[in-house]
């Protein structure tokens, strides 16, 4: 082996690497303490899950189609700035960028809510959604990763479910996140090559019986405020079992709180892929689950989906998320919390496809 190449798995075994398909979009919030502020960031839960994951100290890669409006190009400066890498974000052929609008509303003094719009606050016009990444590029993207830890997708297509498959075989977890089922044929098959799905009781009540399909190892159910249930093949014969949730030291907004939990829960549980959760033990799944959750409690404290990622140093992150977990931080989620380096990462506004263009003002002459 040469000297070059043993470096190179010197770095692979330090750096867990995650491979995310699905959901990347422009957020553009507005915030509650000024109107007239208006943010945008790199958002989508795909997008946001491999930002939180390269900011704990993961190889990141994004696989998306994120070639050409404008849209694009902010949120690959933004997700760029996080450490994500994008030699897969462009894959043809161009389609526009998904954007989402975040509106967060003061309800009272000490009570805000964030609420999702799907126009654009400015012209009125219906904004673009997710599309699909082609089946066609399924085997240049295939190409290009080797041996991914973990697999990730939120969104369920021809392409995502051959990718998954793929990774699968090369030894990654794959991790499914669905916000909802339009195919339910096509859910099937995704399931079928899924160890671990994550989803939100208030989006899908219900996802079927998973234990029908012997890839799924851990299904994972978000209750809100309660916390979250789980059940695995792994410990209890696949009973459910609860955990309430980490109360934040301070709410702010609780928009991207799903996210950060998975990041977390991917994190503890997946940096060896498949044959590290296959060794987990009852300990390490509730360890996972409660490291996760507190990345989400940290996270609430900030406005958007990643906001602490821009206003608090890397190693005052370590020690806030030491402090909610407390004596529950065990030696493996205090190992999760130990690696990564923060990236201090700019904003910036951007007008929506159908907006007219913002043409510079002339100077006046003199």
């Amino acid at each position: 082996m040469t000297e070059s190449a043993d470096r190179l798995q010197v770095r692979s075994a330090r750096h867990p690497s995650i491979y995310g398909i699905g959901f990347f979009a422009l957020d553009i919030v507005r915030s509650a303490q000024c109107k007239t502020s208006i943010r945008s960031y790199a958002g989508g839960t795909c997008g946001n899950v491999l930002a939180i994951l390269a900011y704990l100290g993961w190889d990141a890669h994004a696989i998306a189609s994120l070639n050409g409006d404008a849209a694009s190009k902010r949120v690959r400066e933004d997700l760029s700035l996080a450490g994500v890498k994008l030699g897969l974000a462009r894959i043809a052929p161009s389609v526009s960028t998904p954007i989402v609008v975040q509106v967060i509303k003061r309800e009272s003094k000490d009570v805000l809510r964030h609420q999702f719009e799907r126009a654009c606050l400015e012209c009125g016009h219906v904004l673009p959604d997710f599309m699909p990444v082609p089946v066609q590029a399924v085997s240049r993207i295939a190409a290009a990763m080797p041996e991914p830890s973990v697999f990730f997708m939120d969104r369920v297509s021809r392409s995502s479910i051959e990718l998954a498959r793929i990774a699968a075989e090369r030894g990654a977890l794959v991790y499914l996140e669905p916000s909802d089922i339009e195919d339910a044929d096509l859910f099937e098959e995704a399931i079928s090559v899924t160890h671990v799905v994550k989803y939100a009781k208030e989006r899908l009540p219900s996802i079927g019986d998973t234990t029908r399909s012997p890839s799924v190892l851990a299904e994972i159910r978000t209750v809100g405020s309660e916390g979250l249930i789980y059940r695995s093949r792994l410990s209890r014969e696949g009973a459910w079992s609860h955990i309430d949730s980490v109360p934040a030291p301070v709410v702010v907004d609780a928009c991207g709180a799903g996210d950060w939990c998975t990041a977390g829960i991917i994190a503890t549980l997946g940096a060896k892929g498949v044959a590290g959760l296959v060794s987990c033990q009852e300990r390490d799944l509730a360890d996972a689950m409660r490291y996760g959750q507190a990345l989400a409690a940290w996270n609430c404290g900030f406005e958007g989906a990643r906001g602490g990622m821009y206003r608090v140093k890397r190693s005052s992150f370590a020690r806030q998320v030491a402090a909610i977990l407390g004596a529950e931080a065990t030696p493996r989620a205090r190992r999760a919390n130990a690696v990564g380096r923060l990236r201090v990462l700019p904003s910036g506004r951007i007008a929506c496809p159908a907006c007219p263009p913002i043409l510079p003002t002339a100077r006046p002459r003199r």
